[in-house]
Formats: structure tokens, sequence, C-alpha cells
């Protein structure tokens, strides 16, 4: 849907961009990317520079040789950190699209408008930047760099150089169009943008992180339904080693243990099998209707019964009905719902409202099961792996068929869904994106045209139907002989049982079976056993007095 976009110097830019550089202790790299900057192609009017300088002390003068429209601003007092710097930028910037871009980083003079080419293709684009690392200003004077910039021969300056690490998966990817669900992994913030419109949708930078800053961005903005695009036209050399680079288990261990609250997607990091972490796995939703207390009971109680223990329910009903007012206890006619939201007061996985926001980013999944159906405790995990390994938008899952008591359209198909977050989102971004471009005749207006918004994931990702009993739903009043009874047990036909078994009835006679069938296991064990024995009694024998 994207299409190919321009070569550099043969189209016309629109957009404008704001280029937001958090500065820290960067007197001597700054002023080189300040020069490169103001060499680039892009036209000087699109572009300004925000210099935040998050020093102790404010920096001194700005170089010469800056673009035309720079300033420099300092956050809040109390407030530091690259976060915190790149958000005060971001807030600052007037420009459609924010570029955040490191200190130390020379750009190639086609940088900037060899990202900005994406973004006049769709509004819902993060775009990396290619970076090496060569040595540092200790090996390479900042004269040379200079004047390297101005002649506009800094590929001849920095032949080769380290590429960054991000590059492997790039190689292994195609540039990312292969990475599937997981492209956001690579994010890094050296040099990065994105538009201004969808970095305040997904709340911009977390300014309680001092470090993995960009990979939990980069997560938040998949989650906003953002595409990926690896640029290796982009070009760029940092200057010396990143901190990666100097300290590669240092900073694991510092920005795991923030990765793990915050981006469910690293499923590697989240290993423990009980706790819960700041942004849940799953989000799954109760409608109340007009299900009675003891089906919504058990269909919560089986969704928080999950093996994922990231589970998040929402209970959605009417709850600004429930008045404080003198009552008769056992016939208020809002009774289920009082008992409803009261079987869950201590539960803080369970929360209450009337209505549900559009989408539930950043948390991946939204779950919707109706009230009297009962998930197994694999359900949920069993659901989303198959998803992910086809990686489809919406799993729907028929329950049954149910009849309306008037004629209105036929009969209608009770289901589940699983939602992928990211999936609905970008169909929301292609459909508002569609429906601008044919309002102005750019694009073709059938493709604003297409459908609800399964439609357009369907078309991006993929939709499927599923059989409930196959992923272990089932109605509440049959959950219990679901969860005695194996299922390869119940569908085979009946017969008359053995002979060694023939005392034996019902589920308790299975259960005994099963045991037998693990005692027989140990033969080996028992034989063993036996011979150690004995051995024993040889060896008493033999030093036994005559």
């Amino acid at each position: 849907m994207l299409g190919t976009p321009p070569e550099p110097g043969g189209w016309t830019p629109e957009l404008s961009v704001s280029v937001v550089i958090p500065a820290y202790r960067a007197e001597r790299t700054l002023p080189l990317t300040l020069a490169a900057l103001a060499r680039q192609t892009y036209p000087a009017h699109l572009l300004e520079v925000v210099v935040v300088d998050d020093g102790e002390a404010p920096m001194g003068p700005l170089p010469d040789l800056v673009p035309w429209r720079t300033r420099v601003i300092r956050p809040r007092p109390g407030v530091w950190g690259k976060p915190s710097a790149c958000a005060a930028g971001a807030e600052a910037a007037d420009g459609d699209v924010v570029h955040f871009l490191d200190a130390d980083l020379v750009l190639f003079p086609e940088h900037v408008e060899a990202q900005m080419r994406w973004h006049h293709l769709a509004d819902y684009l993060v775009v990396l930047g290619h970076l090496r690392f060569v040595p540092g200003l200790d090996e390479v004077p900042v004269g040379e760099v200079l004047a390297a910039i101005e002649a506009g021969a800094v590929d001849r300056l920095f032949e080769g150089g380290t590429p960054q690490w991000t590059m492997r998966r790039w190689d292994e990817t195609a540039d990312l169009r292969e990475a599937g669900l997981h492209a956001f992994s690579v994010t890094v913030g050296a040099t990065l943008s994105v538009r201004a419109e969808l970095l305040r949708a997904v709340g911009g930078m977390d300014r309680t992180l001092v470090l993995g800053e960009d990979t939990e961005l980069g997560y938040r903005l998949a989650q906003a339904g953002a595409v990926f695009v690896a640029d290796r036209a982009a070009r760029s050399r940092h200057i010396g080693e990143s901190t990666v680079m100097r300290r590669e288990q240092d900073v694991k261990r510092h920005n795991w243990p923030y990765l793990a609250e915050r981006v469910p997607a690293f499923r590697w990091l989240r290993g423990h099998p009980h706790r819960r972490y700041l942004v849940p796995y799953v989000e799954a939703v109760v409608r109340v209707g007009d299900a009675s207390f003891e089906e919504i009971r058990a269909t919560v109680d089986g969704l928080l019964a999950s093996k994922l223990p990231d589970v998040a329910v929402k209970i959605v009903g009417p709850w600004g009905r429930l008045g404080d007012g003198r009552r008769d206890p056992l016939d208020d006619p809002w009774l289920d719902l009082r008992l409803v939201r009261g079987c869950y007061e201590g539960e803080t996985r369970v929360a209450y409202c009337e209505s549900l926001p559009e989408d539930c980013a950043p948390v991946p999944f939204r779950f919707h099961c109706p009230p009297g159906w009962v998930p197994s405790r694999n359900t949920l995990g069993s659901l989303i792996k198959f998803a992910d390994q086809r990686c489809l938008g919406v799993v729907s899952v028929a329950l049954e068929e149910w009849e309306p008591a008037a004629p209105a359209g036929g009969p209608e198909i009770v289901h589940a869904r699983l939602e992928r977050t990211a999936a609905l989102n970008r169909a929301r971004w292609c459909a508002r994106w569609c429906a601008r471009g044919s309002a102005d005749g750019s694009v073709d207006g059938g493709a604003a045209d297409l459908g609800d918004l399964d439609d357009l994931v369907h078309e991006m990702f993929g939709t499927l139907w599923v059989a409930g009993d196959t992923w272990g739903l089932a109605r509440a009043g049959t959950v219990a002989a679901l969860v005695r009874t194996p299922r390869k047990i119940r569908e085979q036909p009946r017969k008359d049982p053995p002979s060694r078994v023939s005392g034996l009835r019902g589920v308790r006679g299975l259960r005994r079976v099963r045991g037998l069938r693990r005692v027989r296991g140990l033969r080996g064990v028992a034989r063993l056993s036996r011979t150690a024995r004995l051995v024993r009694r040889r060896l008493r024998a033999m030093v036994s007095p005559g």
C-alpha cells in the first residue's frame, strides 16, 4: 500500500521536520552534528533544529555553522536524562515530523531527505537511519571533519566503520520488510523519525526511563499500528563507540527489569509464573449484558486462572446505576450487578467500566469472551501462539448458534474474539490515510471504501474463524466435566471395560487407571531396589562371623 519512495533530489518536499537533539556533555561533537545539518539537501525553510541542553549548567554559544532555524531550550528544573530531553524537544517542536538525532552523529547530506520521503507516503511510519561507528575525535581532528562536511566529502573521510548491531537484523529481514511482529525491537533513537501526530498519540517518550527508552517507544509505536522502515540511504557516522559497545552486559542488566514491566512482547523477560506487570499481555473483556452473576463469575474466574500470569480483566456494565440508597438486599433489581462488583473487590487484575476505549494499547491483545463461557487454563496462551505463528490480526472463536426470538436476519453466532492491538490500529491509520487521500484526489477513492476494519485487518494481517471446543472454551455448566475428563478419553467410543479394571466406574476409575500406568513406568526402579537389597544381604552374610 505504501508504494516506492522517490529518489533523493527528484521530488518536491512539502512536510516540515523538527530535528530534536538531546545534548549532554557534547561540546566537542555537537558542532559537527549541527554543521552536517546545515549542509542537508532537505529545504532549509522546512527544517528546524531544537537542541535540548541537558547539562548541569547552560552550554556556551552555538558555533557559526548551524542550520538557519536553530534554537536551544532547557528542560524544566530537576528534570534530566535523554528521554526527558527528547520529550521536551518534541513538545517544543513545530514540524509535521519529529526526527530524533544524537549529538555525536555526522550526517551525510541526503540523510534527512532520505527519511522524509517516506513520511510523504503515509503518516504511520517510523523511519530508522543507517549508521556506522568510526574512531573518536582523538584520532580524527575536528577541523578535518568540518572541512569534509563543508566539501561534501564525509564519505571519503569516514570510509567503512563498524556497523551497528541492528544491521544484522536488517540483513536477515530484507531491511525489516520480513521482520514481522517484532520489527520494533531494533528501534534505536540515534536517528529516528516519526510523524508528530503519531508520536503524540502514543504519549511521546517515557520520561520515567533513563536508558532503553528507544526500544520502549518503538514497542508503543508498534502497538499504535506503526510500520517500521529501515533506510540505508539515510547514512550517518557515529563519532566514537556507543555505550552498548563499551558496556553491553551492564546496559542489559540495567534495562531488562524496566523493559520487562513495559514490553509484554519480550516474553523471555517475564519468566515468573504468577507475578503481575505494569503492562499486561492480554486485556480480557466480559460484557455483563443480561447475564447472571454466576455466569459472569464463571467466565472471569476462568480468565484469571489462565496460565498466562499477565492478564487483566475488564467487566463492562452499567455500574453507574448502582446507587447507595436503601434497598431490599435480596430482591434488589440490580442484585446480580452488585454481586459481580463485590466479588472482585480485592482482585487488582479486575477493573469495572461502562464503555471500552477504541483500543487497549500498549497491551498487545484484547480478548472478548461472552459471559457464561469459560476458557481453560491453556486457552489464551494457545490462541495467542496460534495467532503469532500465522501473524493473524483477529481470531474469532465460534461457540454456538443462537436463534433470536423474532426473525431479524437469521441466526447469530455466539463467539469469543482475540484482537491484535497493532493490527486494528494499523487498519485505523490506513483507513484515515486513504480517506484523506481520496478527498484530495491523490489516492484512488476505492481505497477508502474497503468496509469495516476487519476487512482491512484481513488484507494486511489475516483473520480466521475457529471452533470453540478446539480451544477449550465451554459452557459454564459443563466445565467441571471437561476439567475432569481428558478430551481424548471423551472422544473415544464406549467399550466394555477391560477385566483388570472391571470394578472401576466413571472418572475416579480413569484416574486410578492412569495411576496404575504411572506405577508401571517405575518397574525399572523397583528392580534396582530389589537388586540393591540382595547385594546388601550377601555383603552382610560375607562379613558375619561363621
